[in-house]
């Protein structure tokens, strides 16, 4: 009869097979209350299933994440049960979690509506407050077959075909006359179902092939609590007024066409933050000892095979064949540029560590339906490293990159940061020895500085593990920038050497490394997380001044002047409009500090300022202006 260990240690005897919900029952009656599912010997059940055999279990509850994915799972079957009801010709096709909630596709002759989600919504919460009980049936294959033929669902059919036949028994769950099929887990029953909302529609198509029919896609999202999903609503109203799209427009900084999709067009204004972008990159990195390259943007085919992306990612990847059958690539990434960059030319372990930078253009195949303003584009520029060293500098290096990507995030507002260690995945190169080292190499970096990481296995590169950098911006959104990844293979491939302090050849250690990632992606992230409002540094437009009438035009010139001799970005408004409105539109543009000047500035050669957001600081010189803006600006994006 089977013992159960607790995550306490704690054991549990009972005389026959017992379900998780039995467990928890035997606990209290709060547990067994909010008791999901189980995690039995590491592996997720329904609160259901039997345990038969000795055994550890975790029982999941809705505060825990595991927990958590279940609910909104459980949520999609509850939308087709919904749906079913209110569209009983629709057929179901695939309904899987995503971040925060769950999308079902769906084959409907019906086009949804607005009126449409909000009606299968009231009907999703008329369902759940029945608290109905999900229902579990371990089905024979045959049998699965014959409920989805009867059920006109050809969609299920389909998945059920591509399941090997060697298995013979699948779950369907039960909610009440809906049916759905499913790995499961799943709730209880579905008054865990309590905080979400359906949120948009759109098309997709089946198995995302482009041949194949277009389905309407629902999305929803669902949270533990009511108070969670009011808070995200609320962050997703506020992410709606900053969508960089529209602020983009808005402040004049870039815009996209059709005859080259995927790519930016920079209007001035957008491109004076891009390229201050590079710049302070640029500073941040000859201080740290970074020497800048360039490398072409097309390359040959060849390159990329040694490399292992032709065949890792050919299917990204943009080709062109010249007259002679020679068959070259646009770079999706720089790495093998910078690989060719330190054959040239014999090395020694004096010239080591070599850091070596490149904003590199690189060109990506992504589908139409995946492009995305400025966070998902075709054609971008990375602010790429590759540092070669020894293995014995390695960890050095590691910790060096490390704490440059967190000092440069600092200074631009970003405090909350998330560090992601991806570890070896499946298809890979190297020896397991080789990734036991590399991997070694990053969590010891990491512990030694005290910094906390949540652990990814199997997500790491093909060729080597990886640090990955999460921000959380002023709204609470993760976003994924910088990298770090070590990497033994690849100048294995290329056949890197140096020489070492003993005459011998060894092959150095490369470490791959990006901090803003994307710049493009970058830009858009930024613009979401100031809301427009970029600190002084980096604002397009630092300073505009505005006389009182053209009276005062000299005078106003002479301060623009002063301020560009300065190095501020000024910006002349001579405009017949009255001042109020002039005032007004230059803070719809946010630009920071708007300058005013009338009679009495030009008597006490001052001006008088108005910060953005509406504070007044009254007058100062342009002395005393310029002590102020390089505090500003010295102060860059920090929230301190």
């Amino acid at each position: 009869m089977p013992v159960i260990t607790l995550p306490d240690g704690s054991q549990r005897s009972f005389d026959a097979p017992v379900s998780i919900m039995q467990v928890a029952a035997s606990i209290g009656a709060g547990l067994a209350k909010a008791c999901i599912a189980g995690r039995v010997n590491g592996e997720l059940h329904d609160a259901c299933d039997l345990i038969e055999t000795d055994s550890t279990l975790s029982i999941l509850t809705i505060k825990d994440e595991d927990g958590l994915h279940i609910m909104r799972h459980s949520c999609a079957h509850l939308f087709g049960h919904a749906l079913k009801q209110l569209y009983p010709a629709a057929q179901m096709a695939i309904g899987p979690v995503i971040e925060n909630g769950f999308y079902y596709d769906i084959d409907l002759e019906h086009r949804l509506t607005d009126d449409d989600i909000a009606a299968i919504e009231k009907r999703m919460i008329q369902l759940a407050k029945t608290g109905y009980a999900v229902v579990k049936k371990v089905t024979p294959r045959a049998d699965v077959i014959r409920v989805f033929t009867e059920r006109n669902e050809p969609y299920k059919l389909e998945l059920v075909n591509d399941i090997p036949d060697s298995q013979v028994e699948m779950n369907l769950y039960y909610h009440e006359e809906y049916v759905d099929m499913c790995r499961g887990p799943h709730v209880p029953n579905m008054g865990f179902t309590k905080a979400f909302k359906l949120t948009k529609f759109a098309g997709a198509y089946w198995r995302g092939d482009s041949k194949n029919k277009m389905l309407q896609r629902v999305y929803g999202v669902a949270f533990a609590s009511d108070k969670e999903l009011k808070d995200y609503l609320t962050m997703m109203e506020e992410a709606e007024k900053r969508d960089h799209r529209k602020l983009g427009k808005q402040l004049d900084l870039f815009h996209f066409h059709e005859e080259a999709p995927g790519a930016v067009f920079w209007h001035p204004r957008g491109w004076t933050v891009f390229q201050q972008l590079i710049s302070y990159m640029r500073a941040r990195q000859e201080k740290a000892g970074y020497v800048e390259i360039n490398t072409p943007d097309v390359m040959d085919r060849s390159l990329w095979e040694v490399s292992g992306h032709w065949f890792n990612y050919r299917d990204n990847m943009f080709t062109t064949t010249t007259e002679d059958e020679r068959v070259f690539a646009l770079k999706p990434m720089n790495c093998p540029g910078g690989m060719l960059m330190y054959a040239h030319g014999q090395k020694s372990y004096r010239d080591l560590p070599l850091r070596m930078a490149e904003f590199g253009k690189v060109h990506r195949y992504e589908p139409s339906g995946a492009l995305h303003g400025l966070m998902r584009v075709r054609h971008f520029t990375q602010d790429d490293a590759h540092i070669f060293c020894t293995e014995g500098q390695m960890a050095q290096e590691c910790q060096d990159v490390v704490a440059l990507v967190l000092d440069i995030y600092k200074e631009f507002g970003f405090e909350n940061i998330h560090i992601k260690l991806s570890t070896r995945p499946a298809n890979r190169i190297g020896s397991d020895e080789t990734w036991d080292i590399l991997e070694a190499a990053l969590a010891s970096s990491l512990e030694t500085m005290g910094l906390p990481y949540t652990l990814f296995p199997g997500e790491g590169a093909f060729y080597g593990p990886k640090l990955e950098f999460v921000l959380r911006d002023a709204i609470g959104r993760d976003w994924q920038c910088g990298t770090l990844q070590v990497d033994m293979s690849l100048p294995e491939r290329f056949d890197l050497t140096y020489i070492s302090d003993d005459g011998t050849r060894k092959r150095p250690v490369m470490l791959h490394r990006a901090l803003f990632g994307s710049l493009e992606r970058f830009c858009g992230i930024l613009l979401e997380h100031y809301a427009g409002n970029y600190p002084v540094w980096l604002a397009p437009v630092q300073l505009v001044v505005l006389p009182v009438s053209e009276v005062f035009a000299d005078y106003a010139q002479k301060v623009v002047a002063e301020l560009r001799q300065s190095g501020y970005r000024v910006e002349l408004d001579l405009r017949n409009e009255k001042l109020g409105y002039k005032i007004r539109e230059h803070a719809m543009q946010r630009v920071p500090y708007t300058l005013v000047v009338g009679e009495q500035e030009r008597a006490t050669d001052t001006v008088n300022i108005r910060v953005r957001g509406g504070e007044v600081l009254g007058n100062m010189t342009i002395a005393q202006l310029n002590e102020h803006l390089g505090q500003d600006v010295a102060r860059k994006g920090r929230t301190a």
